[in-house]
């Protein structure tokens, strides 16, 4: 029997039962780990968000008033992985994250159990030089030169773009830390229609205003259209606003596009705007010899937003963002609070980075990164990069194959993102047209509802401009192999052939 939580350590003579108490918890982790990989094992136990909250065998999501004991606290953490979704499962398609690395599993163990923050040297010294080592690796793979490069490892993609449209209007218009908003032009920032929605976020929280974000067209593959990004700019001069920024997207969430990096800097260059490129999914692609010249040109843009979790393999989260101009994250977040950055301290506060943030608190993200790039090299993510985009390929090529899917696009893909509709036996004989999109577009819904009933497998759908919805499926976790893309195939048009009987019984 364990003992309550109060004969745990700091506890006098604590020490057994916390060593009981994590041997316990270990062995849940251990189960939940092996489970993930067994392609016998569900991706997940759905119940709807009224079932969770009412309490399922004894699960409960309610605080106490009482402390429980240590027993119960391990029910409780076996229930919360039951009924969560193994993202490390070889069958979870779901999102551009997923897979469960055992070694970054680890460095995320012993970053918990570090408990520190990543603002000054003397609180995080190990952390802090291993993030200037992995931020240095990084800027040189983008292709950036020893005299340049800054950045900060930052809570997700969305806050790394956020930071690449703050120091660009810094950089132009210094005087808005101080003065605001009031004090500036009406600024304009460029994004393509693929792109990720936080980049109108950004301009929203910023207080630039998310109706000053023009967004260029893109052709049918999902890249922008130079010839409409330079149009647009000069539509805006022509306006009396002020070009500032540009966003470039290398790997699009939906169709995995790349946006033509060279063309779109030369526009950049001849107009004198900030060029980011949000690589936060296709940055992974840097690693793979084979697949690095589709980010051709990204040497050329002033920040870059580059997400490990997402094609390396790293555990949720961790997001660079890595600025050209170096000096320039501090100058434009720095506050100087005495009680953390004082200058007459004994060591060199050059290394006292959190005053270049935008955060006070800042979570250790940068151990995990470290410790797998230490086991795997990076000759191993390359090779990483490239299982996940043959599977792409495979898929591909088996949508290619069959009368009962039809792909968004003939084109082979660039990155891991395959797109693509099922087809049920009434509609593939139907003219295109408004009624068979309006059934077309039922069918995804339908089918990933009773997968996920099901819970052998997960994937995402969703509509994009004129295209109802369709599934688009993704390629990140080295765990999955071609009999996994296969059996998906299969369980797609299992569900599909049932669920469009009772559709057009039904109709």
């Amino acid at each position: 029997m364990l003992k309550p939580d109060y004969d745990l350590l700091p506890a006098l003579s604590g020490e057994d039962t916390t060593k009981d108490f994590f041997q316990e918890l270990v062995n849940i982790l251990l189960s939940y780990v092996c489970k993930s990989f067994r392609r016998s094992s569900k991706v997940l136990d759905f119940h709807h968000p009224h079932q969770l909250r009412e309490g399922l065998e004894g699960f409960s999501l309610e605080l106490p008033d009482q402390p429980e004991n240590l027993e119960q606290l391990l029910v409780d953490c076996r229930d919360t992985l039951k009924y969560g979704v193994k993202t490390g499962h070889p069958r979870f398609f779901n999102q551009l994250s997923s897979g469960l690395d055992v070694i970054g599993l680890a460095g995320e163990w012993l970053t918990s159990t570090a408990n520190t923050n990543m603002f000054t040297y003397e609180v995080s010294p190990v952390f802090i030089l291993m993030e200037e080592v992995l931020l240095r690796k990084m800027q040189e793979i983008v292709g950036w030169s020893e005299e340049e490069g800054d950045g900060v490892f930052c809570p997700g993609g969305t806050m790394s773009n956020l930071y690449s449209v703050l120091l660009a209007r810094y950089h132009f218009f210094p005087e808005v830390k101080t003065k605001g908003m009031t004090a500036l032009p009406r600024l304009i920032l460029f994004t393509s229609a693929h792109s990720h929605y936080s980049v109108k976020k950004s301009a929203a929280v910023l207080g630039i205003g998310s109706e000053n974000v023009v967004v260029v067209k893109c052709n049918d593959r999902g890249k922008m259209i130079p010839a409409e990004l330079e149009s647009s700019i000069i539509t805006a001069k022509d306006q009396g606003c002020v070009p500032f920024y540009v966003n470039a997207t290398a790997g699009t969430t939906v169709y995995g596009a790349f946006d033509p990096l060279n063309a779109i800097a030369d526009i950049c260059e001849s107009h004198g705007l900030w060029l980011h490129v949000d690589a936060a999914w296709g940055g992974g692609l840097l690693m793979s010899n084979l697949h690095r010249v589709k980010l051709q040109g990204i040497e050329r843009a002033w920040s870059v937003t580059w997400n490990p979790h997402k094609m390396m393999g790293a555990p949720l989260q961790c997001s660079a963002i890595l600025v050209k101009k170096r000096g320039l994250l501090k100058d434009c977040n720095q506050m100087c609070a005495e009680y953390l950055f004082q200058t007459d301290k004994h060591y060199d506060t050059s290394y006292d980075t959190g005053d270049k943030t935008i955060q006070c608190g800042r979570h250790v993200d940068v151990f995990k990164l470290w410790l797998m790039w230490k086991a795997k090299g990076s000759e191993g993510f390359g090779s990483q990069v490239n299982k996940c985009l043959e599977n792409a390929e495979h898929l591909f090529d088996k949508l290619n194959q069959r009368p009962d899917f039809e792909l968004v696009f003939k084109s082979k893909p660039e990155h891991s993102n395959v797109c693509f509709w099922y087809i049920p036996p009434s509609l593939r004989n139907m003219p295109p047209g408004p009624e068979r999109n309006r059934r077309l577009h039922e069918v995804a819904p339908k089918i990933k509802a009773k997968m996920m009933e099901q819970g052998m497998a997960m994937i995402g759908y969703q509509p994009l401009g004129d295209k109802v919805n369709f599934f688009r499926c993704v390629f990140s976790n080295p765990a999955t192999q071609t009999e996994d893309v296969d059996y998906l195939l299969e369980e797609i048009a299992s569900l599909g052939h049932d669920i469009c009987i009772r559709i057009e019984t039904d109709l």
